[in-house]
């Protein structure tokens, strides 16, 4: 969590956003403020991710935080101050009606994979934020935390719905009631981060990972996330019998054909996505 916000150019873009062979590279750009989230930045990013699934040519996204010292430390809280002055809603559970909804904490239609790229904090709503997506690879200096309840907030971008579910419960509960902070070593442990390396190793380590998904069929890749996201609450029998629409799409594409048929022929696959 922010408390502490410098002057900045009204202007100037909160992401960056970038597209290139085939992954799109998202990064928080607020460094001087540990990329704390401001009402602007939920409405940038809120365009991003429409434009990452809607665009074919992307098959992976890539979130981060600028500079080497948080990912983001969560909501703005020189701004909420701010907004509470001027009798603004206090905020609870999910983003609806709130600039940027959905954001990507209650954005369940995401198809495509999302690596989050951790280095250093990762508090608050930026802990949500690398809890809803796909892959976290974490370098060893990072620190998660959901401190709310030491603010008088509650974790109200998934963090309560999340870590309850991605946690044996009483731990959950032990770091969601008291506010304290988990290292990149304890979150390992526990299966919340994929990867934990040295910091110098984070972006050879990230784009290692990027590289293994490029050699996947995107269509699969779809599939397979939407079939996770839409089966989780189901019993395996159910899981089984209801239909996925991106599988439909991949059953009946072209890479469904290719893939057997470079391994027949002892080649790479070339995936087209289509």
């Amino acid at each position: 969590m922010n408390t502490t916000s410098g002057v900045e150019d009204p202007k100037r873009p909160r992401v960056r956003y970038a597209k290139q062979d085939h992954v799109a590279r998202i990064t928080l750009d607020r460094p001087h403020v540990l990329n704390a989230m401001d009402l602007r930045t939920h409405e940038e990013l809120a365009e991003i991710w429409a434009d990452v699934e809607a665009d074919d040519e992307v098959r992976l996204a890539v979130l981060t935080g600028a500079g080497d010292r948080a990912f983001s430390v969560g909501q703005d809280l020189r701004e909420r101050a701010r907004l509470d002055e001027l009798g603004a809603e206090r905020t609870g559970f999910g983003s609806r009606g709130l600039p940027g909804w959905p954001r990507l904490t209650d954005r369940f239609d995401l198809t495509k994979p999302i690596l989050a790229r951790v280095d250093g904090f990762a508090l608050g709503g930026g802990f949500e934020l690398a809890l809803a997506c796909d892959l976290i690879i974490a370098s060893d200096r990072a620190v998660f935390g959901l401190p709310e309840v030491r603010l008088g907030l509650v974790p109200g971008a998934g963090g309560v719905f999340r870590l309850s579910r991605q946690l044996p419960l009483k731990a959950a509960m032990g770091y969601l009631l008291t506010g304290r902070r988990m290292d990149a070593a304890t979150a390992l442990g526990f299966g919340l981060v994929n990867e934990v390396v040295p910091a110098q190793e984070l972006d050879q380590c990230v784009d290692d990972w990027v590289d293994q998904l490029l050699a996947c069929a995107p269509l699969s890749l779809r599939a397979i996330k939407q079939a996770v996201a839409q089966s989780l609450d189901r019993p395996l029998e159910k899981a089984f019998t209801r239909r996925y629409p991106r599988d439909e799409i991949r059953r009946r594409s072209q890479d469904a054909v290719e893939g057997p048929l470079a391994f027949a022929q002892r080649r790479p696959p070339v995936w087209t996505g289509r």
